[in-house]
């Protein structure tokens, strides 16, 4: 029997830098010991709070943004029609009709969306040459770039936008730019900070730097608090994907905002049921006399809700004002739909009316559809 040799390997000895670094280091260890140990006491204490990732400050009133009419009314006729080339990764065209508004000129825009797991670009054109585009890039988990910009041929009118956000275990903290001088650092700069405080709270502030010149400075600063509901220990503990802990969606929110100017925001938002979403907003309108106009006293409150039917979705809306609105996107097919936008306000005597229809074609056969999730096997 053929023998095999044993090799033995000695270990590394000292370096001789070993005493060195020896000396370096108890020198600092009386001061750097304690300083490590009070911040491994304190990151257990933050661990053992249950405290949640707070989201960020500019997605605070996010829920309301979804039930309210803001982002979603419009008037005159509508015509979005969308050509899916590919599933994944996403590829769309897009083109998107509005005439007859009483607020905006005719227009048409060509657009085009590519997407994966992380980069997202968006790109349009209108008929007066305006360009428009937006990039997310997605780093890492904690971790999102956006630039967004536009080209015209209106003087003041282009403008470029770059922003990082980054997400924390238990903060979220923003940078955003707008039209960023390089060298000067000129431009609109605004930094904002949310920490969770407890499963419950966070508190946060968003502060705007204004720069147009390297010899005007300005900044203002607003103070931000978030209240939900407690997290579901059963949801936590059956994360959605495995290894990863499950996404916490609180059935309330309430958010207040303070202003520089002293106004104040507020809103509350709760998830009555699966289909069934109300969201209230109050806002104060406090202004001192000025050459502008004389002094305002008032506040606006505006209650909306929200509902999801199997084929439609239903928004209405109502405020403190007199104005009522609404809003119905109807799916007769998975790519029809027939859009209804409605507002009356009582106090102007005034009021707008809007239909549109959504179209979406593809080039994928029926086998890739059913295969992208984009359809529902027979």
């Amino acid at each position: 029997m053929a023998s095999i040799p044993v090799t033995s390997e000695k270990p590394a000895g000292p370096t001789a830098f070993a005493p060195y670094l020896d000396t370096v280091a108890n020198i600092f260890h009386p001061v750097s010991g304690p300083v490590l140990n009070t911040y491994a006491r304190f990151h257990g204490w933050k661990e053992s709070m249950g405290l949640v990732q707070p989201g960020t400050v500019e997605n605070l009133t996010r829920e309301i943004q979804q039930v309210h009419l803001a982002n979603w009314s419009f008037d005159g006729a509508r015509a979005d029609v969308a050509k899916v080339v590919s599933a994944n990764p996403a590829f769309q065209l897009t083109h998107s009709f509005s005439l007859g508004s009483t607020t905006r000129p005719p227009a048409y825009n060509f657009g085009a969306i590519f997407a994966n797991a992380q980069t997202f670009l968006q790109g349009g054109v209108d008929g007066s040459g305006t360009v428009t585009m937006r990039a997310n890039q997605t780093w890492a988990p904690t971790d999102i770039t956006k630039v967004q910009a536009q080209l015209t041929n209106k003087a003041g009118q282009s403008m470029l936008q770059v922003e990082h956000d980054h997400l924390g275990p238990h903060y979220s903290f923003s940078w955003k730019s707008m039209n960023p001088g390089i060298l000067d650092g000129t431009g609109i700069h605004i930094a904002s900070l949310l920490h969770s405080f407890s499963p419950r709270l966070s508190l946060g502030f968003e502060t705007v730097i204004q720069h147009p010149q390297p010899s005007i400075l300005e900044t203002a600063t607003s103070y931000v608090a978030k209240l939900t509901s407690l997290p579901n220990a059963l949801e936590a503990l059956t994360p959605t994907i495995p290894g990863q802990p499950a996404p916490f969606y609180p059935s309330w929110t309430a958010t207040a905002q303070l202003q520089p100017s002293g106004n104040v925001q507020a809103t509350y938002y709760q998830k009555l049921s699966d289909k069934v979403d109300v969201a209230l907003d109050l806002q104060t309108i406090i202004q001192p006399a000025s050459m502008l106009g004389p002094a305002k006293r008032e506040a606006l409150a505006t209650l909306g809700a929200k509902y999801d039917f199997r084929m439609a979705t239903f928004r209405g809306q109502i405020d403190s004002a007199g104005k009522i609105g609404m809003y119905l996107e109807q799916r007769f097919t998975p790519a029809f739909a027939f859009l209804v936008a409605g507002e009356i306000d009582h106090a102007k005597n005034a009021s707008k009316f809007g239909v549109g229809i959504m179209i979406e074609s593809s080039t994928m056969t029926q086998e890739e559809m059913i295969a992208a999730g984009m359809l529902t096997p027979v």
